[in-house]
């Protein structure tokens, strides 16, 4: 597979002596100015996970909302102000993303270590592999270098995102969209859906009115069906999560590849991956259900390339000292802008 050959170049960099590179970006990027950054990031980390289990899930989460939209460069972090509008308040992102607050809490740590030197969407980058590493999967050497932006782009968060009911057609284009592969990128990259959670909102129409059927998704498994049908009642509380992962939720492993291969998938997307007769997704689903470290080693690749995507280097954007806003914006949160999309 072209993720082993990546995977034994990275090895023969580091056997080398030398730090991997990508594009403008650099391993060693903060050698000299935050040379704690990692640790300093992975201690606030560990921290939140002592309370909140899903932290990891939602911090990588954050990480490919913002990639997706206007690239690597922390824009969903902004709030809303006089003059931005947030990302945040996207149909995809609304009462959805979370973890801003840890976030926060990693950026006042950073300031008072190294003022002024990290960017928020390298807190991102960072915060993505230490998530995935406190929850027993691959360690990769993030790059850096990073930028803010200093806009925000609601209406492309409410076009630009992978959604929940998207069938495989759709999903590649979105991945095509942002230069990721629509075959192995697509698929490992979903495999980030082996730990976190999905609220009955994003799932139920699979449950009872399927593309508007009025019967269940057909390629539900029955007992699964059952599991979902208790947890999310008709017209119940459409807030309740449940696991995108049934079998191990909070360990990133390979079992959301064996539970796609039981039609255990929670969300349609998730599922069209295996069921979508014909894709050549298929193989790469049994290929990872079978092989964890195939299914690792195609993911560390695919999260340097998702990380790689128009990134802000040189002079470009800022360094913002509050992720939340730009640093020169004076003006304010304003409460009342929303999405209207």
């Amino acid at each position: 597979m072209c993720s082993q050959v990546v995977g034994l170049f990275i090895l023969g960099v580091f056997l080398l002596g030398r730090s991997p590179s990508y594009g403008q970006l650099s391993a060693t990027y903060y050698d000299d100015t935050c040379p704690n950054v990692s640790s300093i990031v992975s201690g606030v980390i560990q921290e939140a996970f002592t309370s909140d289990v899903r932290i990891g899930a939602s911090l990588i989460r954050l990480h490919f909302h913002d990639c997706f939209v206007n690239g690597c460069d922390g824009s969903l972090l902004l709030d809303n102000t006089d003059t931005i509008v947030s990302e945040k308040d996207a149909v995809p992102n609304a009462n959805s993303t979370r973890g801003f607050e840890v976030v926060d809490s990693i950026k006042t740590a950073l300031e008072s270590s190294c003022p002024g030197i990290v960017s928020c969407a390298d807190i991102l980058a960072i915060a993505a592999e230490a998530s995935v590493y406190m929850s027993e999967g691959p360690s990769w050497t993030v790059l850096l270098g990073r930028r803010d932006g200093i806009i925000a782009n609601q209406s492309g968060a409410n076009t630009a995102l992978p959604n929940p009911r998207q069938n495989i057609t759709q999903l590649k284009a979105v991945f095509e969209a942002v230069g990721l592969n629509t075959t192995t990128d697509l698929v490992a990259l979903s495999g980030a859906h082996t730990f976190g959670r999905g609220a009955c909102r994003f799932f139920s129409d699979r449950i009872y009115n399927f593309s508007g059927t009025e019967s269940p998704d057909p390629s539900l498994n029955s007992s699964y069906l059952e599991t979902l049908s208790a947890l999310c009642p008709q017209d119940g509380d459409g807030t309740v999560v449940a696991n995108l992962d049934p079998t191990t939720p909070d360990v990133f492993d390979k079992n959301y590849f064996s539970n796609l291969q039981e039609n255990r998938g929670l969300l349609q997307s998730d599922q069209e991956l295996f069921s979508t007769t014909g894709s050549d997704t298929i193989d790469i689903v049994n290929l990872f259900a079978s092989n964890e470290t195939a299914f690792f080693e195609s993911f560390v690749e695919s999260m340097i390339r998702m990380g790689n995507i128009s990134p802000l280097t040189g002079t470009e954007g800022e360094i913002r000292l509050d992720c939340r806003k730009v640093n020169n914006d004076s003006s304010g949160s304003a409460d009342v802008l929303v999405s209207s999309i």
